[in-house]
């Protein structure tokens, strides 16, 4: 069977320490924290930050989440309908990067009586024609950032 091993970052001892990648982390002496330098995709993992205490020893895991941030998203009429002096719309909102997206439609004032709210990525919509001076936007987000498009419902019945 092969041993577990472990990678050090910082080793401390009494008031000295040791960096084994300090091209790629800073240890901030003021208040005890690592900074990883650079972070990647590469650095999600499970870390571990232990004391000795004499004959005890303290651990603390840590895992650490890496998130490619949302780019700005994009909104595509996906299907679009208009008779009668009403129209009916498919959009769907998408972002070309970011990792673990979610998204949600609110209107762009709050006038529109919630035809815009809504969550996930596609977003029906059914309304007249003459009531058409309203926007909907759609927020991109992840647990790093958050991106928002607008789409004015005037452009349905005009030629796309």
């Amino acid at each position: 069977e092969e041993p577990l091993k472990k990678k050090f970052l910082l080793k401390i001892s009494g008031r000295n320490y040791s960096e084994f990648e300090p091209e790629r982390m800073r240890f901030h002496k003021q208040d005890f924290s690592l900074e990883i330098l650079n972070t990647s995709r590469d650095d999600r993992r499970l870390y571990e930050y232990s004391v000795n205490k004499g004959s005890e020893e303290e651990v603390w895991q840590i895992q650490l989440e890496v998130f490619e941030p949302v780019a700005n998203p994009s909104i595509q009429i996906v299907h679009q309908e208009s008779s009668n002096g009403s129209c009916s719309l498919e959009l769907r909102c998408s972002s070309e990067r970011g990792d673990n997206v979610s998204y949600s439609w609110d209107s762009r004032d709050n006038g529109t009586g919630g035809i815009c709210s809504g969550n996930g990525s596609v977003l029906i919509l059914s309304f007249s024609l003459r009531s058409a001076a309203f926007g909907c936007v759609c927020t991109a987000r992840n647990p790093v950032s958050s991106r928002r498009a607008a789409f004015d419902a005037a452009q349905c019945g005009s030629e796309q």
